[in-house]
C-alpha cells in the first residue's frame, strides 16, 4: 500500500469511530474510501463491519491490511453495481425482483434481531425474578450440576506401534523398577516416554475425568489411591503405560453461585427463542396464506424445460433412417 493510501486508510479508520449526536446525513457521513466511480461512506463501512462475527471483529479492525482489503472489496462491489445500474440491468424485471429479494432478506434479519434484542432487554429487566427461577431449577435437580471425580496424573508411554506388545510391556516394567528404586519419574518420562509431549511436560496429563481418557488407562489411573502411587504396567489402545497419581478431586455438586449465570443464560435463551418463535409462528400460520398452484406449476415446467436452442437441435437432428440414406 502506498504512503498516500496508508494516510487515507488511517484517516478513514479514524473517521469511522468519530461519534456525532446528530443523525447521519450526507454532511456528517464522510467518505472513507473512493475511486473514480464509487464512494464508501462511514455508515456503509460500519454496516459492513457489523456483518463480521463479533469474536473476529477485534482482530480484523486491528489489522490495517485487513481493513484495507475490506475497503477494496467494497469499492470493487460498488463499482460493479454502479456499472450494472448504468447498463440498466436492474430494470430487467427478474433482476429487479432479485434485488428486492436480497433487500427483503436483510430486512427480515433485522426484524428478527430487533425482536431478539427487545426480548433480551425485557428478560434482563427482571433480574430478581430470573435469579429466583434459576434457584428453583437448581434445587429441583442438583444432581444435574454434579462434577465427576477428577484426578491429576503423569504417565510414561511405550508405543506398541514401535515395539512388539511384549517388548513394550517389558520396557514399562523396567521403567517402573527404576522409579521405584528412586529415579525421578518426570526425568525418566522425558528420557523414555514415547508420548511426544513428555519432552516438554515430563509426562504430566493435568486434571481429567474418567471419561476423557482411554477406558483401560482410566481404570488403571483411577485405581491408584494415594498421591505419588505408581501403577503396574497398564495396557491401553496406545501401548503400555506407567502412571503416577498426582492428585484427586472427588465428585461434587457445584454450589448455586457457581452455576447461577449458566442457568440464567439458559433461561434467557429459552425466553428469547419463544418470543421470536411467536412472531414467526403467526406469519407461518397466517390464515390468509395462499399458493397459486397452477401458476407455480407453469413456472416450474418452464424453468425445467430444455432451452429452445436445445429443443430445436433435437428436432432438426437426423434420424437413423435419414442418416443411412
Amino acid at each position: 500500500m502506498s504512503n498516500c493510501n496508508s494516510i487515507r486508510l488511517s484517516a478513514a479508520i479514524a473517521l469511522l469511530f468519530v461519534t456525532t449526536a446528530a443523525p447521519a446525513q450526507s454532511q456528517n457521513d464522510p467518505v472513507v474510501a473512493e475511486n473514480s466511480t464509487a464512494k464508501i461512506t462511514r455508515t456503509e463501512f460500519e454496516a459492513e463491519i457489523q456483518r463480521i462475527p463479533s469474536d473476529l471483529r477485534g482482530d480484523m479492525l486491528a489489522s490495517n491490511k485487513r481493513v484495507g482489503d475490506l475497503l477494496a472489496q467494497m469499492l470493487l462491489r460498488k463499482s460493479l453495481a454502479n456499472q450494472a445500474k448504468s447498463e440498466k440491468l436492474d430494470a430487467i424485471p427478474v433482476n429487479a425482483a432479485r434485488v428486492t429479494n436480497e433487500a427483503e432478506r436483510v430486512l427480515a434479519q433485522l426484524r428478527v434481531m430487533q425482536v431478539e434484542e427487545a426480548a433480551s432487554a425485557a428478560f434482563d429487566a427482571k433480574r430478581a425474578a430470573n435469579v429466583a427461577r434459576a434457584r428453583e431449577i437448581y434445587l429441583a435437580d442438583r444432581e444435574r450440576y454434579r462434577v465427576p471425580e477428577e484426578i491429576s496424573a503423569s504417565h510414561i508411554l511405550f508405543d506398541t506401534k514401535k515395539h512388539s506388545n511384549e517388548e513394550a510391556r517389558k520396557l514399562a516394567a523396567d521403567a517402573r523398577a527404576r522409579i521405584v528404586a528412586g529415579a525421578d519419574f518426570n526425568v525418566v518420562a522425558k528420557e523414555l516416554s514415547q508420548d511426544p509431549s513428555a519432552r516438554e511436560n515430563g509426562g504430566s496429563l493435568g486434571w481429567f475425568p474418567r471419561e476423557k481418557m482411554d477406558a483401560a488407562f482410566s481404570r488403571g489411573a483411577f485405581a491408584l489411591k494415594q498421591t505419588g502411587d505408581i501403577s503396574e504396567p497398564v495396557q491401553s489402545s496406545f501401548g503400555w503405560h506407567i502412571i503416577r497419581l498426582e492428585g484427586r478431586h472427588p465428585s461434587r455438586i457445584k454450589p448455586f453461585d457457581e452455576v447461577q449465570d449458566e442457568i440464567v443464560a439458559s433461561l434467557r435463551k429459552t425466553y428469547v427463542d419463544q418470543q421470536r418463535d411467536i412472531i414467526l409462528y403467526a406469519i407461518r400460520n397466517d390464515p390468509a396464506t395462499a399458493i397459486n398452484d397452477p401458476e407455480v406449476k407453469n413456472l416450474l415446467d418452464r424453468l425445467s424445460a430444455p432451452p429452445a436452442a436445445e429443443q430445436a437441435a433435437k428436432r432438426d437432428a437426423p434420424t437413423p433412417a435419414k442418416a443411412s440414406n
